[in-house]
């Protein structure tokens, strides 16, 4: 069979886009015109789009195809799983052998004695599996009343009801009757934004003991669950303070309360090790996974459970819960592949010993150009916070991402896809990126920068909230 190569003009699949494709996050009513960016192909690190450009892709996605794009290794190993079984069941005692191999080896590379996973589609679904689990769990434990789940503001965990609700973004809750009941929250440990003029290690600590109070208001008898992300990649790629992790762990450990730690963005490389839990020091009774998982190649994600917990969910009788695709042979087919060329290939232990620390050199430089006010970075995911006034950490005076549009615009049109949080640009590169590739990389992102603040002089938007 021949590769599809040609395709109706631009202008005509931007129509046929906007008048019948409903996209996620985007004002649909725009996109008549603006049109949207169609892709074409892919390899490397790069995109190509429908007029021939070649676009750096620094987002891998949406922080998903870990090992870049154009691994026919994944795409063979989905051809042959659809040839010999394309779909089963995971339901009523069935069980397929892609399934046992990749749960297998997932017990294999997980920290501690995370041994067991319940499959799902995707992080979401799999966040929503946690908040069935954790209070099935303590029920099972007889303590009925411990379900209210604590997570923290602008948290991002799905965009389901239960995820977007574990989630602390207002955006999302003003839209669906969000959240739903017995999730609460607590403040994000983004010193930059929040920490004034608190030393780093005393907000973490800070931020870590509002879970302390937290517990204490709702009653340790009332609380089944703790969930964060290592790294808040969504949020703004916000990396806490040393002294934050350990503390949650302390709490946790302390009032009997289930951490989750959520991976589907730090997991399977991303920080430098296959879990971020392994970076952070976290030891969490829950794991959520997906995206690196499959580096994007396949729809797949998962719940890693403890033992212990594990345990006394299986002798609770039946668990009323799952998903048609739970376990889907060819997507647990492709995962595989994409862990044995993460083994194989050591792409990890390089990103750890290479590629990160060149990309975090690169990375800092960026904190001297007159936008950026900090340059912040963790292992193949790094953030610009903008500013107007460096010394004072200032917001701007026009409305929060009207700046971080205008650079991401800019991005766009120098072929880099840089993604805008806000007033914040963040990146989370493929994780087979070369030291040539941070090269370009960050010439494009220091061209889009200077065109960024030419337009900003010329707006009169250098001016301070």
């Amino acid at each position: 069979m021949n590769k599809i190569s040609n395709h109706l003009p631009t202008n005509e699949l931007q129509a046929l886009d906007a008048a019948h494709h409903m996209h996620p996050f985007t004002a649909n009513a725009e996109l008549a015109d603006t049109g949207a960016l169609v892709i074409t192909r892919a390899d490397g690190v790069n995109l190509t789009d429908s007029e021939g450009n070649q676009i750096l892709d620094a987002m891998s996605g949406l922080w998903c195809v870990n090992i870049g794009y154009g691994r026919t290794e994944l795409a063979d190993a989905a051809a042959r799983q659809m040839r010999e079984l394309p779909y089963y069941n995971t339901f009523f005692q069935t069980t397929h052998v892609p399934a046992i191999a990749l749960a297998s080896k997932l017990a294999e590379l997980a920290p501690h004695d995370l041994n067991n996973v319940f499959y799902a589609c995707s992080g979401s679904e799999a966040n929503d599996t946690n908040i069935r689990l954790v209070r099935h769990y303590w029920a099972a434990k007889g303590k009925p009343t411990k379900k209210t789940i604590i997570s923290r503001h602008n948290a991002y965990h799905g965009s389901t009801m239960g995820g977007a609700s574990l989630g602390g973004m207002k955006g999302m809750h003003a839209q669906g009757g969000l959240p739903i009941p017995d999730i609460d929250y607590i403040d994000q440990p983004n010193w930059y934004v929040e920490g004034g003029d608190t030393d780093p290690a005393e907000f973490g600590l800070e931020r870590a003991r509002q879970l302390e109070t937290k517990i204490a208001e709702l009653g340790a008898d009332n609380v089944a669950a703790f969930i964060a992300e290592p790294v808040q990649g969504a949020g703004g790629v916000i990396i806490p303070p040393e002294t934050y992790w350990p503390e949650i762990q302390r709490i946790c450990d302390a009032h009997e309360i289930l951490l989750i730690a959520d991976e589907v963005i730090c997991g399977f490389g991303r920080t430098g090790n296959w879990f971020g839990s392994q970076t952070f020091g976290i030891k969490p009774d829950i794991m959520t996974i997906a995206k690196g998982l499959s580096s994007g190649y396949a729809p797949i994600g998962g719940s890693m459970v403890s033992d212990e917990v594990a345990d006394v969910v299986g002798k609770a009788g039946e668990f009323n819960h799952g998903y048609t695709y739970s376990g889907h042979p060819v997507s647990c087919a492709v995962a595989l592949e994409n862990l044995r060329i993460l083994e194989e290939e050591k792409l990890i232990e390089n990103v750890r010993e290479n590629t990160a620390p060149y990309l975090a050199k690169r990375w800092a430089e960026l904190e001297a150009h007159p936008l950026v006010g900090q340059a912040r970075i963790c292992g193949m995911m790094g953030a610009l916070a903008l500013t107007p006034d460096k010394a004072s950490r200032a917001k701007f005076a026009s409305e929060v991402g009207v700046v971080g549009l205008i650079c991401r615009n800019r991005c766009f049109a120098n072929h880099l896809i840089m993604r805008h949080v806000g007033d914040q640009m963040i990146i989370s590169p493929p994780l087979t990126m070369s030291r040539a590739d941070i090269d370009r990389m960050i010439e494009l992102a220091v061209k889009s920068l200077d065109e960024t603040l030419v337009i900003m002089r010329a707006e009169g938007l250098m001016k301070a909230a």
